[in-house]
């Protein structure tokens, strides 16, 4: 039986920019302006990768759908393989279609512009890792994610790099009660930055957090920019937490917001809302991280 494959990709700068201010965008470009340097050629090398996946595909007798990462999404839960053409952008929000089961392979379809953390091969070796992905031969990593409820509400159990709670304007102070180990406190701060392993490498380690192993089953909490007055002493700035436990967040604001995974999946926080953030039940299936992982395994032959 012939594998089902779902392929999300995204669209070039240059692609998402034309049509909207192509005059614009031509003129930067034809001037060698350093705003746009670099964004014809990270076009010409993206369409590059996603006809040779297309082919590929074809080649090794795949079943393949793709679709355009905001496009309307087919049913969950029958794909053999969630392939995504981008960067680690893409990868995470296409992350939140897969179940524990179905794994992933991420493609950097633009290496020269783009980290692909995540990513098992990049545009020069599109096809072989496609077809080890296929025949089995890549090593699969099991990736711990977060889960998100709001107050009796289930939000995600998919976020895989972090979640930001903060005020809907990042100039505004956000104002809220952190919970956590028996203890209680009242925050002014810019927000609270909150993930599991995978997205320790990002924003959590820019605002001060730790890099945790790939593997690691912790979720860390990382409070940005705590506001220290006279009488702010603030014990739960950072931490660390593990299956069973819960960092309790309770709103003080009114126009709260809770960005998982990027801005892509944005939900609004009202004034006494609780937010608990928990390790995810669903961890993530990534094929051929290119990094130390504990506990790969291969996966099996796609049918």
């Amino acid at each position: 039986m012939r594998p089902r494959v779902l392929v999300v990709y995204k669209k070039s700068t240059y692609q998402r920019y034309v049509g909207r201010a192509q005059a614009r965008l031509h003129e930067l470009i034809e001037h060698s302006d350093v705003s746009v340097e670099g964004l014809l050629h990270e076009h010409e090398v993206h369409q590059a990768t996603l006809q040779r996946a297309k082919e590929a595909l074809r080649d090794l007798g795949a079943r393949a759908i793709l679709r355009y990462r905001p496009e309307p999404m087919p049913a969950e839960g029958s794909w053999d393989l969630i392939v995504t053409l981008g960067g680690d952008g893409t990868l995470l929000w296409a992350s939140h279609l897969a179940d524990s089961s179905t794994p992933m392979l991420a493609i950097n379809s633009a290496p020269d512009t783009s980290v692909g953390y995540f990513c098992a091969g990049d545009a020069h070796d599109v096809g072989d890792v496609l077809a080890s992905a296929l025949d089995g031969s890549l090593k699969s990593s099991r990736l711990a994610r977060m889960r998100v409820d709001v107050g009796d509400k289930l939000i995600s159990t998919r976020v895989l790099n972090d979640a930001l709670y903060c005020h809907e304007s990042p100039a505004a102070t956000s104002r809220y009660i952190l919970k956590f180990g028996g203890e209680q406190e009242r925050h002014m701060s810019s927000g609270v930055w909150v993930g599991p392993a995978a997205g320790s490498t990002a924003a959590l380690r820019s605002a001060g957090g730790k890099v945790l192993p790939i593997g690691s089953q912790k979720v860390q909490f990382v409070v940005r920019e705590p506001y220290r007055g006279v009488d702010n002493k603030y014990r739960l700035v950072k931490g660390m937490f593990t299956r069973d436990e819960v960092l309790e967040i309770t709103s003080r604001m009114t126009k709260g917001r809770i960005f998982l995974d990027g801005t892509q999946k944005v939900y609004a926080i009202g004034i006494g809302d609780r937010i608990r953030l928990t390790l995810s039940d669903e961890p993530l299936t990534l094929l051929g991280l290119r990094r130390r992982t504990d506990g790969s395994s291969k996966v099996p032959r796609l049918k």
